[in-house]
């Protein structure tokens, strides 16, 4: 069983719901990726998706997009990525990490570094999934493969315009969890509608039997609360990226930390879940 899948499963058992923060990595310091992610995981992370920078992240809103060119800028690349997660690993064995970012960087990877290299390193480092944004299912699943034979889970988006045939192409690749993009736009937008997200998520588990997680549009703990009622996990990125933004380098794995632990004590409270 893979750390995400036993993740999950342990907060099925707790009756808790499961809290992904998102991060650029090497944003906004080179250097702090590994103190922000221990942060997040202290203050009650259940999954941390690792952001990979990209000069075109069609996908995100502005607020990732000026954190990936600032990861760019200070040579923040799969290679230091990867080298993060290396180093969060010798701190931290349990909670799971997913690399989420676009196909040109990974693909790049292998041609530079031999075939399967990414998914050999990242195994090797202690990524335990991979979130390709521009991968869909039914073109990727030579990818997929070979990431659950390393036993790394290969994780998709569906979005509120997928179809049945989708969710079913989805359902047949993917482990670990499928990430629901709540909103029809890019992250960071604020115009969530939490009733839309409780009458598509019944559509998707007739399809898909993975744990969702709903990210897009997830600013704090109320929306975050509300979100939960409906889904397995939520996803916060673009709120948490930019408060960290314009943190000073000695606070910002605190302003971290801190942030995921208010997220974590109001989910809790809502679900009236028991901490294990």
């Amino acid at each position: 069983m893979s750390r995400i899948a036993a993740t999950f499963e342990a907060l099925k058992a707790q009756g808790r719901k499961g809290l992904v923060p998102y991060v650029m990595a090497g944003d906004p310091y080179a250097d702090a990726t590994t103190e922000i992610m221990l942060a997040l995981a202290a203050g009650g992370a259940d999954v941390i998706e690792l952001g990979v920078p990209f000069s075109d992240p069609m996908a995100e809103g502005p607020v990732i997009q000026k954190a990936c060119e600032r990861a760019l800028e200070k040579g923040v690349g799969l290679v230091q990525v990867l080298a993060a997660v290396r180093a969060f690993r010798e701190r931290d064995a349990k909670t799971p990490v997913v690399l989420m970012g676009y196909a040109n960087p990974f693909e790049r990877f292998d041609q530079r570094h031999g075939m399967n290299a990414f998914v050999m390193q990242a195994r090797e480092a202690g990524v335990d999934g991979v979130l390709v944004v521009d991968y869909p299912p039914e073109e990727c699943e030579a990818f997929a493969e070979r990431l659950q034979a390393a036993g790394l889970d290969p994780i998709f988006l569906l979005s509120p315009t997928s179809t049945d045939q989708r969710m079913k192409d989805v359902a047949r690749v993917a482990r670990g969890y499928v990430y629901y993009v709540s909103l029809k736009g890019v992250t960071g937008a604020g115009h969530l509608d939490t009733a839309e997200v409780a009458a598509m998520l019944p559509r998707i588990r007739a399809h898909v039997k993975l744990p969702l997680a709903v990210g897009f549009g997830i600013r704090d703990a109320a929306i975050a609360c509300a979100v939960a009622e409906v889904a397995d996990a939520v996803v916060i990125g673009s709120r948490l990226v930019q408060l960290l933004q314009n943190q000073p380098r000695d606070n910002v794995a605190d302003a971290a930390g801190q942030f995921v632990a208010e997220i974590r004590a109001a989910l809790d409270t809502s679900t009236g879940a028991s901490n294990p």
